[in-house]
């Protein structure tokens, strides 16, 4: 009898939804104790033990000597990373579903401990991998089968030069379970067990956050208010946890050679630093004609001087807001999908039709948005908190562009279907971009157009001002505590606020309590510097989308060949087909130019 992951007693709160999806994850397992599952958390550690015995030392023989074994090595590397891709998947995404619950947690943790148990009979093979010879290797890449590999090979030889020996190597791998995975669990289960009184109500993280969407000032006022005193409450954990990582990122980049606090980061992205520092330096100089300026256009509306922060993603005022149904979501992503490409809607169609997506806002649930791939043998998985909001809408397309993408990354792989983040982010934003314009084009009411250029306008900002000061942030506090140490809570909000005025601008008013919102941001705990990736991936995608204007012929086809790359070609390989080059300064201000265009047109609805 199948186990039930999930408890459905409630499934939303606001019937105006509509029946919202919860995943069926049956098609990984059928519950936390099917027999499936115990066999295969059992034959993952022997498989991966016997992997060992048998490969270990042989692999520079192996390349010199029998190619074939060599392939027959990769192959079976390759399957081990399938099953345990398969299980760790399973199990972080019955513990998103409810981070609170101790049964999940538990079961969280367990298979985390014991596939780290295994993976460590595998560390060597990427170390013994970097130890042959280049000419050796080469001349081993030529044997059909094998040759298939070789970005695998070129991805594991970027490594070599910040690889540590074998023992070091399996103790910095041993000890993540109770060093910084520990510290993010902590995290997570802080984060999901806090609760905020709102006008007598008692609400979790995410329905909080959404009050801040509110057309009602006094309501967002209150939400604002409320997250400030939980989080004031919690800063000392938010704040320990923050420098116990940030320390334990500098112990890691420092015994691995690497120089500046986000070279890991750049080279887990496969992007040079260089291209990272244009786009960073391209972004900063934008900041008044595109934030400034816009928030400075906002307030106006609002019959203001300046915005109070809780302002910031406010609706419009006067303008009609609607709860939209998931069917209406589902519809309007899937027509704006299939506009672009039918094949695009029938892949993000399956999703629908087989439960792969959840999609309620429940209590103890992960907040915000993911789409997780989790491996080639089975299919991704999406979830989002929805609450019938216009950007609940472009979240619900842009966590579709991400199984989009990685449905179609499949077939490479499990060494080779994983795709830079940086290139990552380019289906979910083209998705959102496709399924604006298609709410754009059919709308005639003026107000109606405003407000959701308006909305538009903001998610871009969102996307690229607010991530790359959420970069700008971060290196701030790893350099910090690099350089001098501990950072106490109040030097945190003091970086915090520094960031945020530089970023939004005078036309934002930063009340007391905003200083402690850098608290709840995962990607800060999660994975350090990842936020530049959506910068990067939105003005990707705007170029793309301005290429994709001028011409329509082809493009679907050299937009799916980029996607269906996977992790196998560099940024620069992908993008020469559209005739575009990431390295070129130029690149970032097409992206830009976009933002700045549609504010101009916000202006221009002004004095119409």
């Amino acid at each position: 009898m199948r186990q039930p992951v999930f408890d459905s007693a409630e499934k939303t709160a606001d019937p105006k939804l509509g029946d919202l999806p919860e995943w069926n994850l049956d098609d990984l397992y059928k519950g936390l104790e099917a027999p499936e599952l115990l066999a295969d958390l059992a034959r993952s550690d022997a498989d991966a033990a016997a992997f060992a015995k048998t490969y270990q030392g042989k692999l520079a023989t192996l390349a010199a000597d029998n190619p074939r074994g060599l392939l027959e090595a990769v192959k079976d590397y390759e399957a081990l990373d399938d099953l345990m891709g398969r299980l760790g998947s399973y199990a972080g995404l019955v513990y998103s579903g409810d981070t609170t619950d101790p049964k999940r947690a538990k079961f969280y943790g367990d298979v985390s401990e014991k596939l780290t148990n295994a993976s460590s009979h595998l560390l060597f093979f990427a170390l013994e991998l970097n130890g042959i010879e280049d000419a050796v290797l080469d001349d081993a890449l030529q044997l059909p089968g094998l040759d298939r590999y070789k970005p695998f090979f070129d991805d594991v030889r970027k490594e070599r030069p910040h690889q540590l020996e074998p023992r070091v190597e399996q103790l910095f791998h041993e000890k993540y379970t109770t060093g910084r995975g520990a510290w993010n669990r902590l995290f997570d289960e802080t984060i999901a067990a806090l609760t905020f009184e709102v006008d007598g109500e008692t609400l979790p993280l995410e329905r909080t956050l959404n009050l801040m969407q509110e057309p009602d000032e006094k309501k967002r006022k209150a939400a604002s208010e409320a997250l400030a005193k939980v989080f004031k409450e919690n800063l000392r954990v938010f704040t320990l946890i923050t420098n116990t990582l940030a320390k334990d990122k500098e112990i890691s980049d420092r015994w691995r050679s690497f120089e500046d606090v986000a070279d890991s980061r750049h080279l887990a992205n496969r992007v040079e630093r260089e291209v990272v520092e244009a786009l960073v330096s391209a972004v900063r100089a934008a900041y008044p004609r595109l934030s400034h300026r816009y928030y400075a256009l906002k307030a106006k509306w609002f019959g203001k001087d300046k915005l109070e922060h809780w302002d910031r993603n406010a609706p419009l005022p006067k303008v009609e807001q609607r709860t939209i149904s998931w069917t209406e979501a589902r519809d309007t992503v899937l027509s704006a999908y299939g506009g672009f490409s039918p094949q695009m809607s029938d892949i993000a169609k399956q999703f629908f039709d087989k439960n792969w997506i959840d999609a309620p806002a429940r209590p103890g649930k992960s907040p915000g948005a993911f789409a997780h791939p989790t491996t080639p043998s089975a299919h991704p998985y999406v979830l989002v908190n929805y609450l019938g909001k216009p950007r609940d809408v472009m979240t619900l397309a842009h966590e579709l562009g991400h199984g989009v993408h990685q449905v179609l990354a499949a077939p490479n792989g499990p060494l080779m279907a994983p795709t830079p983040l940086t290139l990552a982010e380019t289906a979910s934003v083209f998705g959102e971009m496709l399924t604006f314009r298609k709410i754009l084009d059919g709308t005639t009411d003026p107000v109606q157009k405003k407000a959701l250029l308006a909305s538009k306008v903001e998610d871009m900002l969102n996307t690229v001002v607010r991530q790359i000061a959420f970069y700008t942030f971060e290196r701030k506090v790893h350099t910090e505590r690099r350089e001098t140490g501990e950072l106490t809570s109040e030097r945190l909000n003091e970086i915090w606020l520094e960031v945020q005025h530089e970023s939004l601008g005078p036309a934002i008013r930063f009340n007391p309590g905003y200083e402690v919102f850098w608290t709840y941001i995962g990607h800060f705990i999660h994975s350090p510097f990842y936020v530049y990736a959506y910068a990067f991936g939105d003005c990707l995608v705007n170029s793309l989308y301005a290429v994709y204007e001028k011409s329509h012929e082809g493009f679907a086809e050299r937009y799916f060949a980029l996607l269906s790359a996977g992790g196998t070609k560099h940024h620069s390989e992908l993008l020469a087909p559209f005739g575009l080059d990431a390295r070129d300064p130029q690149f970032w201000q097409t992206g830009l130019g976009l933002i700045d265009r549609m504010i101009s047109e916000l202006e221009a609805l002004e004095t119409a």
